[in-house]
């Protein structure tokens, strides 16, 4: 039986990773600090899903506390695989508490690699995102494009993960494998993401703040699909690629075992269309307060998938129509009466 280390479970993705895990032949170890970056309840109750699960064990404790890591990775038996999805999210709350970036994605980060190193572990899954492309406007954005212009700390944080994982890879041999998510929805979703805060305060009549005017572009990816790909990849360790070349690098492979991803919808949807179709699925019209452009924001994602489809055969696909009408209903029910 495989033993695979979860990050994050208490978190968005990783929830409904180790949901997707639950019945197969793998015993799932899943850790979370469960901070109060956004309501501690939903996590709770993300938690209390997961807990139903038999192969399922939950730690409650910070990626950052060297200590303690060290000692989770010397447990025997050791883990066959790590998914590293644990950090701290959010591109503006990045200008407002920089130092829990560094502390979490970082320091945690620094602590997983070596926990990898040093327990053995066969493969290291981490989340990277599309906030690494930053200022480029080339799009689609492709994995073999440079990401030296990040435009928040956040975004920084995670290219600097990349980089710190392919210097394990280069040195120790351990496979890494990141993924660069793009704006990722669905139910039990994170209320600081857009598409909760829009569908929250359409429901309860407030006004929604629309920013760049408007002028925005998302590729929207349902989190089933990113289970999915996550699913497939766990079992393809990254691996040299033989045709790297130092003289033409490519960022996206590497002469170690080392191999990113984009895992996006290949779709940009426009904002208005997003906001159209929670109106349509909440039968309510939205109030909307047109603002400029954040600071550390970009004005459209749009993801190249093609290496993902040609190693595990599969892309993103959910129409956002779907998406949204899954993530609306789950919404309702979840909190109705609450």
């Amino acid at each position: 039986m495989q033993r695979i280390l979860v990050t994050g479970a208490a978190g968005f993705i990783g929830f409904h990773f180790v949901q997707a895990l639950a019945g197969r032949d793998m015993a799932v170890v899943g850790v979370d600090n469960v901070n109060d970056y956004y309501d501690v309840n939903l996590k709770r109750g993300r938690l209390k899903q997961l807990g139903e699960q038999a192969n399922f064990e939950f730690r409650e404790m910070d990626i950052a506390d060297r200590e303690g890591m060290a000692a989770l990775f010397a447990e025997s038996p050791g883990f066959d695989a790590v998914v590293h999805l644990a950090a701290q999210a959010g591109v503006r709350h990045s200008l407002e508490r920089p130092d829990r970036y560094v502390d979490s994605n970082l320091v945690g980060f620094g602590n997983i690699l070596e926990g990898c190193r040093h327990g053995g572990v066969g493969h290291l899954i981490f989340a990277s995102s599309s906030s690494v492309y930053g200022a480029n406007t080339r799009m689609p954005f492709s994995e073999n494009d440079t990401v030296d212009h990040a435009i928040s700390l956040y975004a920084a944080t995670k290219k600097a993960n990349e980089a710190m994982a392919h210097s394990y890879a280069s040195l120790y041999g351990l496979p890494c494998t990141g993924l660069r998510f793009f704006t990722v929805y669905g139910p039990w979703g994170r209320p600081d993401m857009a598409y909760f805060k829009f569908t929250r305060a359409i429901d309860q009549g407030e006004t929604i703040q629309v920013f760049n005017h408007g002028q925005m572009q998302r590729d929207f990816t349902y989190v089933d699909d990113v289970v999915e790909a996550m699913e497939r990849l766990l079992q393809r360790p990254a691996e040299p690629d033989p045709d790297w070349s130092g003289a033409h690098p490519t960022p996206a492979t590497s002469y170690a075992p080392y191999r990113i991803y984009n895992i996006g919808n290949h779709q940009p949807e426009p904002l208005g269309r997003l906001i159209e179709l929670i109106e349509g699925a909440l039968g309510r019209k939205a109030h909307k307060e047109f603002l400029d452009m954040q600071p550390g924001d970009v004005p459209a994602t749009y993801a190249d998938v093609d290496s993902l489809q040609r190693l595990v055969g599969f892309s993103p696909s959910t129409p956002l129509e779907t998406g949204v009408a899954r993530f609306v209903r789950w919404y309702r029910d979840y909190y109705s009466g609450r």
